[in-house]
């Protein structure tokens, strides 16, 4: 059964130690994430098509808003990972430093790189010096990125949603985060947008990278992780504010992109 051990928010974005043994949906996060195994059967995960091995020799780096699932290779054992998702105005406060987009997303692991793993996997687990953690781990991440782009091959930054130039598309992002929840209706945002439903969806992904399912998916995933650790509203309430018609449907799109039921994240979460 995945669950989460320790969960983090802090001013970087948020850490946690899961437990996982079994696959997740397709998903995307506006956040970089960095996925870091510390035990049990080996994993990987697909990114835009490309296969990366989630195990001790290595750190798998996802860049904001690239698609991705996370595949465990034996779902009886189960594998224990530290995993971050680091906010990019963190990571880059004033928008002249480089954004964050890893090189690479397969990144070597070093013995030091390493230390610093179980270290931070350690604080986290004994919720201790948890408000240490956000300095701590800059050096973790930046240690990381540099890392990538020495291992890159040739790859370029990636355009995130702020290089989509197509009018039609900006607005069809602002109709979905504007929008009350699940319940959307995709092609009435594909006509308000002044597109048909096959030119938007195409045009969507060709200037994104995403489908528009997966862009809202994100945008829900985001609005239920706040509510969850901001507020004491129940999980059903949370999920009929998002536009779920039944506690049990937000409980299984909740567990699809995260690994686990919402109750059991809000349980081990913390909040800085």
């Amino acid at each position: 059964m995945s669950r989460a051990i320790a969960v983090f928010h802090g001013q970087f974005g948020r850490a946690a130690v899961y437990q996982l043994n079994r696959p997740f949906n397709v998903h995307a996060h506006r956040e970089g994430h960095l996925i870091c195994h510390l035990g049990g059967a080996d994993a990987h995960v697909d990114i835009d098509g490309k296969r990366c091995p989630a195990d001790t020799g290595s750190i798998v780096g996802v860049s904001p808003w690239e698609p991705h699932n996370f595949i465990p290779h034996d779902s009886e054992q189960g594998s224990l990972f530290l995993v971050f998702y680091v906010s990019p105005e963190w990571f880059s406060p004033d928008g002249r430093a480089a954004p964050l987009c890893f090189g690479n997303p397969q990144i070597a692991r070093t013995q030091t790189l390493d230390r610093q793993i179980r270290q931070a996997a350690a604080t986290l687990c004994a919720g201790e010096r948890v408000c240490e953690l956000d300095r701590e781990l800059r050096h973790l991440i930046e240690a990381c990125f540099e890392l990538s782009w020495r291992q890159a091959e040739g790859r370029t930054i990636r355009r995130a949603l702020d290089g989509v130039t197509d009018f039609r598309v900006r607005k069809s992002i602002r109709l979905i985060e504007d929008a009350p929840g699940a319940d959307v209706e995709l092609d009435a945002v594909a006509r308000e947008s002044g597109l048909s439903r096959p030119h938007f969806y195409k045009l969507f992904r060709t200037q994104t990278g995403l489908t528009p399912n997966l862009f809202l998916n994100t945008i829900l995933m985001e609005r239920a992780l706040e509510k969850l650790v901001r507020s004491v509203v129940p999980v059903a309430e949370i999920g009929f504010d998002l536009g779920f018609s039944s506690q049990s449907g937000f409980t299984k799109f909740f567990s699809a992109n995260v690994g686990m039921a919402p109750t059991d994240y809000r349980r081990v979460a913390l909040v800085l």
